[in-house]
């Protein structure tokens, strides 16, 4: 009997060490094969200016997000220094390459912020203009449509804004004629979505809404290609008003302006200046 017991205890026994043996294996497997946490992290012993290198690499082969990763760990652990310094300029860069155009301008702006005396701001802002820029190049994708009367161009404005503030603070530095590029292309972009308000309320018989649409190229676009269409209009519309001096006032400006506009014959509006197809 006592035999039998000792046999009994001993197989359970054995069986236990079996079973933790195996879980034992399984638990290693499972790191081997990276399926369970582990703290592990390569870049925990590397020196700012490793990061930043690494980063830089990273950046320079289109290596957007990695990139991203390294600077963030950069100004993480060694917020003071040089290096951090110009991560936080560089990170604009790669969200920029990288589409995240929120992204990028937050960083534009972190380093305006803190740094509005050094000596690369005026990159800052020229990113800052870039990243808005882009993530309105879609303003002319809205002007076939019916009705945008809705849609700001905030971001073409804040583009405009932020290549202003390089152009008029940094006359002399080598984004400048760039941004000076981008800003007559964002004038004559914004004028023009005006006017297709403008003719959008017109279609629509409101008059007094076209007029203020108009109106508001004239005075904040005057040397803009669509300010001979809002002129049309705004005749156009004081006649519909039954206002012929308003109209009349505006014809003498439209003709003194576009003496050989082909608004003033009564023919078809010529094709808009940014249509090319």
């Amino acid at each position: 009997m006592t035999n039998s017991v000792l046999s009994t205890d001993a197989k359970c026994l054995g069986w236990r060490f079996a079973h933790l043996a195996a879980i034992a294996a399984l638990s290693l497997s499972l790191f081997g094969c990276g399926l369970l946490p582990t703290d592990e992290d390569p870049t925990r012993d590397w020196s700012a200016s490793r990061l930043y290198s690494e980063a830089k690499a990273e950046l320079n082969d289109g290596n957007y997000q990695n990139a991203i990763k390294l600077y963030e760990k950069l100004e993480a652990r060694y917020p003071y220094g040089r290096y951090a310094l110009q991560a936080q300029l560089e990170i604009a860069y790669a969200y920029y390459k990288d589409g995240e155009t929120a992204s990028a301008i937050s960083a534009a702006d972190r380093f305006i912020k803190l740094h509005p005396n050094h000596p690369n701001v005026d990159y800052a802002y020229y990113l800052k203009g870039l990243a808005n820029f882009q993530s309105d190049l879609g303003i002319f994708s809205t002007l076939g449509g019916d009705d945008f009367s809705d849609r700001d161009p905030k971001a073409a404005r804040e583009a405009f804004e932020a290549f202003k503030e390089l152009v008029t603070r940094f006359p002399q530095s080598r984004y400048t004629p760039d941004a000076q590029a981008r800003m007559s292309y964002l004038v004559n972009a914004l004028a023009s979505h005006e006017v297709h308000v403008a003719r959008y309320y017109m279609r629509r018989g409101a008059f007094v809404a076209a007029v203020n649409r108009a109106k508001y190229v004239l005075e904040n676009y005057p040397q803009a290609p669509a300010l001979e269409e809002a002129l049309a209009i705004m005749v156009r519309a004081y006649d519909a008003m039954g206002m012929p001096k308003l109209r009349d006032d505006a014809r003498r400006v439209l003709e003194k302006n576009f003496p050989n506009s082909v608004h003033l014959a009564g023919g078809p509006p010529r094709r808009p200046w940014w249509k090319l197809w």
